[in-house]
């Protein structure tokens, strides 16, 4: 031990002081390694690199080890998480190649040897690879699902055959294990950026799936959780306030967690579905800072067209988009940016997902009556210059909306449409006069989010597919295209994070005579491409063009629009 850390200090990895530290945590009886990575001067992955090369053990790389499931099943999953161990395969002698991140914690590479009765020769690695490995291979909260299988008596076997037996459920909700097993799943979510998890029951699995950068991935999950069902449902219904004895009516629920040091607000939808409930959680965090309007992906010639879109006196402007569109982040960025002393913004929402400091908010509430036809009118009688509706649901609704913004409102709210063009024929099909909507609508924006390159593995894609591109799309100014090759960063997908794409139009003079015309939606949206429009597909072509996102990924949520001519 001595010459390990007489040759850090000379190669001047540890100071004095360091050296000192160290040595105070061997007299207190730490490790060697953990003495080292106590002292706050040695990295982790440096310190294991020195300790393999001075006691010839040897470092391995994850990424090219591949445990098959069927190797690892043989080992207790309890004892591997407990001690960070990941064994690699067989060797030539007999022995078992095990993947530490301590060398000198033997105890549970000592464990595995009793237990099995093979030899052990440990191979270094960082914790947190090991942990990652580990939920990768053997599935997130492995241990804990291994400890209730082998603790499982006759109670959890009653309750999986007797769903309504609603005492034993409550008693199986609070258990321990099962408590440590839902909060693994979701701060294992919450890790990876998921924005949703859906626990979904089959005949002979429970699947759970993340859903990250709007694209649903499989949860690695033991296969056992299966046998819990029942009592990881009753858990979420128990956290969220819900009937755990009611299994036939789908429940709507809400949990306030911090996890992680992060306030989450989740959203729960229960839904009885062929082999039990179904649950889905829409994960808000609520100390997330909001996004500024520059955040948003917006080019630049749309963003001073939304910019001006915000200093109207009054009128409609809609956001439209299918669901997870991120239409409710730009509203809110709309309204951060208007936020002043001088103004008052009330909004009425289904639900609040997020406080805006300053902005009066309303939830819908279907138990009170309070629907946003009913709410919209009040907010009348409050004397507000800004109005958010969170969404145009109904006829009553976009009448209240409309007259608001007649009456010198300026009113903001989201429209479920494929594209910008289609809203005002949307409005009219509600049974809104065409005179109305064309006096009232100033603006619509549609928008779609796409999955942005990984900035860690991006790779330029070959010159022959490139070439192909240019021709196929008539892209000549097109020199490089990218795509993502896949890494630990963004598990393997090739994307990390997302962005908006936006199509914009200002309310002319020609358009309001299109919809006092009950123009269609082809017309109207020709009209807009004269007046400088840029289709969704157009703006997806300059994220392609600035080597952000993938052809693929803009072909994904777009659809071509061949009477759109390009913005000069």
């Amino acid at each position: 031990m001595v010459d390990i850390i007489a040759r850090l200090r000379c190669e001047k990895l540890l100071t004095d002081e360091g050296v000192s530290r160290v040595r105070t945590a061997l007299a207190e009886k730490k490790s060697l390694d953990e003495a080292l990575l106590s002292c706050g001067e040695l990295e982790e992955s440096r310190m294991l690199a020195c300790l393999a090369d001075e006691f010839d053990v040897p470092m391995v790389d994850l990424s090219k080890e591949h445990p098959t499931r069927d190797f690892l099943s043989a080992f207790p999953a309890r004892i591997l998480f407990k001690h960070r161990l990941l064994p690699l395969r067989r060797q030539d002698d007999g022995s078992v190649l095990v993947a530490v991140s301590r060398l000198f914690d033997r105890a549970g590479l000592d464990e595995l040897r009793l237990l099995l009765g093979w030899d052990c020769q440990p191979a270094l690695v960082s914790a947190d690879e090991i942990e990652r490995a580990l939920k990768e291979y053997l599935g997130v909260g492995a241990d804990t699902v291994q400890s209730l299988v082998s603790g499982a008596g006759e109670t959890v076997e009653i309750i999986d055959r007797n769903l309504d037996d609603t005492m034993d459920l409550t008693q199986a909700a609070e258990d321990a294990s099962i408590i440590r097993l839902v909060n693994e799943v979701l701060l294992e979510a919450i890790n990876l950026r998921a924005t949703d998890v859906h626990f979904e029951p089959f005949e002979n699995e429970l699947r759970v799936r993340y859903r990250i950068d709007g694209v649903l991935k499989d949860a690695a999950v033991p296969a056992e959780t299966r046998r819990f069902q029942a009592a990881i449902m009753s858990r979420l219904k128990i956290l969220a306030h819900l009937d755990i004895a009611e299994k036939r009516l789908p429940q709507d629920g809400r949990i306030k967690l911090r996890i992680a040091g992060r306030e989450m607000d989740i959203r729960v939808s229960v839904i009885p579905m062929l082999y039990g409930e179904a649950v889905v959680l829409r994960l808000l965090d609520r100390t997330a800072a909001m996004i500024g309007l520059e955040h948003l992906g917006m080019a630049a010639s749309d963003c001073a067209i939304f910019q001006k879109i915000l200093g109207l006196p009054h009128g409609i402007v809609l956001v439209t988009g299918p669901t997870g569109s991120g239409k409710t982040t730009t509203l809110y960025a709309a309204l951060s940016r208007i936020n002043d002393i001088e103004r008052k913004i009330v909004t009425i929402e289904d639900p609040v997902e997020y406080q805006l400091r300053g902005v009066n908010q309303i939830q819908v509430s279907g138990k009170t009556g309070l629907t946003f036809a009913r709410g919209l009118r009040s907010i009348l009688r409050h004397d507000p210059d800004v109005i958010l509706v969170g969404e145009i649901r109904d006829r009553e609704t976009a009448e209240i909306a409309v007259q608001a913004s007649l009456t010198g409102h300026l009113v903001f709210s989201t429209l479920h449409t494929n594209d910008a063009p289609s809203a005002p024929t949307r409005l009219i099909d509600m049974g809104i006069e065409p005179y109305l909507v064309s006096s009232s609508l100033e603006a619509v924006l549609a928008q779609r989010l796409v999955r942005l390159i990984c900035r860690s593995c991006r790779t330029p894609v070959p010159e022959s597919e490139l070439q192909r591109v240019r021709k196929e799309y008539s892209r000549p100014e097109l020199r490089e295209l990218y795509r993502g090759a896949g890494c630990r960063e963004c598990q393997n997908t090739g994307y990390r994070g997302r962005s908006g794409l936006f199509e914009v139009i200002m309310v002319d003079q020609t358009i309001q005579e299109l919809i006092l015309q009950r123009g269609s939606a082809h017309t109207i949206r020709q009209a807009a491409v004269q007046q400088g429009m840029n289709s969704l597909r157009q703006d997806g072509w300059r994220l392609i063009l600035e080597g952000r996102t993938t052809l693929e990924e803009v072909l994904r949520v777009t659809k071509d629009e061949r009477c759109n001519g390009p913005r000069n």
